[in-house]
């Protein structure tokens, strides 16, 4: 299990708060990544792999008309995939991945093309980074390196967040519940 998912899972229980994934490309591999960290039940409250284009709009609320215009592989299908997952599944957080894992290029990308969102609460503090935020990858490597990365790559986004929106005050409190100094 990687410590980005165990440190994601331990904020956002910290937090008191929940996540969700919306996966294409990487076809499960974010939430098994997550639900290995112990204690993810707390948080997690589940998925949609949305491999098929048709699901991403029916499952998640993915516009048609931007899915018919600019393929699956955009990135306002990955803003739009966190998003819709996150009130889909009634999380806190969304988490979304859309790509070309390869052999083949699709919907005229070439592959290594990913687009990774999170989707999350905006709190009205200053410094929130509440909303959707979207990374654009350029990959290289194997299907699975790509996979790998795309899962490596989304949870490292909404670490970041997470970390960015935490206050001082939201530090102490955490690092004294878990005997730190």
């Amino acid at each position: 299990m990687s410590s980005t998912a165990t440190e994601l899972v331990r904020l956002l229980t910290v937090r008191g708060e929940t996540l969700a994934v919306a996966e294409s490309l990487t076809g499960g591999l974010v939430a098994a990544e997550i639900t290995r960290v112990p204690g993810a039940s707390k948080v997690f409250r589940g998925s949609v792999t949305a491999y098929a284009t048709e699901l991403k709009r029916e499952l998640l609320g993915v516009d048609a008309a931007l899915l018919e215009r600019q393929g699956a592989v955009d990135p306002q299908v990955a803003a739009q995939m966190a998003a819709g997952v996150r009130k889909a599944l009634g999380a806190d957080w969304g988490l979304a991945t859309t790509g070309v894992a390869g052999p083949d290029p699709q919907d005229g990308k070439p592959v290594g093309t990913v687009f990774v969102a999170a989707d999350g609460p905006f709190t009205g503090r200053p410094g929130s980074a509440g909303g959707g935020k979207v990374e654009a990858l350029r990959l290289n490597g194997s299907r699975a390196e790509i996979r790998m990365e795309s899962v490596r790559s989304v949870l490292a986004l909404l670490l970041e967040r997470l970390a960015d929106e935490q206050t001082g005050n939201e530090r102490a409190q955490d690092t004294e519940r878990n005997g730190g100094f």
